[in-house]
């Protein structure tokens, strides 16, 4: 009876955190979008189209958190390198803008984007085609990063690598991919990348309503993917998850495939970063190699790191705090901001390894056993 009690209270735990995040994400959503379109810019409600802007890139980097959480927080796997399947997913959906632009281009070719025209590119390489269509941009969104995920768990997972080797090898991964990007020969831009986009399925980038669709957008995909990953997690499949992140060798024995789980979890936690990736881009207006840089990626980390691991939410709340915190010192030190960042992290290793999401479990327990208390005092004082 205990331990079904104890299941129980678990879940309605799970459901509590599910309806309070949905409930808060969505209602600051509406309030932001209304002040944006509804009230004049006089107005001291008035929210800025460059604060909804901010916003929604925040909520980008808070699923691109959440990915990362879903495989480390849950399953032990500490990847380095996530920064390349949101880079990957930024290009799919930069590619479809800027064949959006057509003729508007500064050199006036309604087929080759400008930095082709500028290298004497003759014609749109094979890779390209397609990409004028939503809905194959969208494909590809979710394809390439999908399949790169794929086949590399494939190789690391079956040949059991883990731990810091597996964090090394998803590192290299992204800083091969930076170093690709950048040359010119890859048709992707080179150092400069993808920008100058105009529009996107009809709808002018520039336009206030179509930043707040945007952002509403991003938010509601968002609540999505979290609430799948809770119910995810929540389930049969998330508990041998974290069985492999307590003790893969036991998971093993008891006939698990390992591997398998492993290998399905990386490639779903890819394709959240990647569709977190291909949101960014139109609301940032610019993809480019530097997206992939490992140190993005280890940022990422910090992110979860900070909030709290193995909760998603907490990944969600850390992602959104240092990115505002960035967003701040940047401009007040930006010199010292990766030294403040390293400080942050280590501060956080040390007196709060299970990040704010830990203080504030920490808290609700101790306020829960002082009630407790309370009760067994006033039962026996009443018998």
């Amino acid at each position: 009876m205990s331990q079904l009690g104890h299941a129980w209270g678990e879940l309605r735990r799970g459901s509590n955190t599910i309806t309070l995040f949905v409930v808060v994400l969505f209602a600051a959503t509406v309030l932001a979008s209304l002040s944006n379109l509804l009230l004049p810019e006089n107005s001291a409600l008035h929210v800025s189209t460059y604060t909804i802007t901010l916003l929604g890139k925040y909520l980008c980097y808070a699923m691109l958190a959440l990915a990362v959480d879903v495989i480390w927080g849950y399953c032990g796997i500490l990847s380095l390198g996530h920064g390349a399947f949101f880079a990957l997913g930024g290009y799919a959906m930069g590619m479809y803008l800027m064949r959006q632009i057509g003729d508007r281009g500064v050199y006036g070719n309604p087929d080759l984007p400008d930095f082709m025209v500028f290298l004497n590119w003759e014609s749109l390489p094979w890779y390209w085609f397609g990409m004028d269509q939503f809905w194959f941009a969208m494909l590809m969104v979710g394809l390439v990063p999908g399949l790169l995920a794929l086949v590399f768990g494939w190789l690391a997972f079956r040949s059991r690598v883990t731990g810091v080797y597996l964090s090394i090898m998803t590192q290299a991964l992204t800083y091969a991919l930076m170093l690709a990007f950048f040359r010119n020969e890859m048709g992707f831009g080179g150092n400069n990348g993808l920008t100058d986009f105009k529009e996107i399925a009809g709808f002018e980038l520039s336009a206030d309503s179509t930043r707040v669709g945007l952002f509403v957008i991003t938010a509601l995909l968002l609540g999505l993917v979290f609430v799948s990953s809770q119910l995810i997690m929540r389930s049969r499949l998330g508990r041998v998850l974290v069985s492999i992140r307590d003790s893969e060798a036991r998971a093993r024995f008891l006939g698990y495939r390992t591997d398998h789980f492993k290998v399905w979890l990386f490639v779903y936690s890819a394709l959240i970063a990647a569709l977190a990736g291909a949101l960014y881009v139109p609301q940032v207006g610019i993809i480019n190699p530097g997206e992939f840089s490992p140190v993005n990626s280890i940022e990422i980390v910090v992110w979860v790191a900070v909030g709290g691991r193995g909760t998603l939410y907490g990944a969600v709340v850390g992602a959104i705090l240092v990115s505002y915190a960035k967003t701040r010192f940047t401009s007040l030190a930006p010199e010292s901001w990766l030294f403040m960042l390293g400080a942050l992290f280590v501060f956080v290793t040390v007196f709060l390894p299970k990040g704010l999401a830990g203080l504030l479990k920490k808290k609700q327990q101790s306020d829960s056993s002082g009630e407790d208390d309370r009760l067994k005092l006033t039962g026996g004082a009443g018998s």
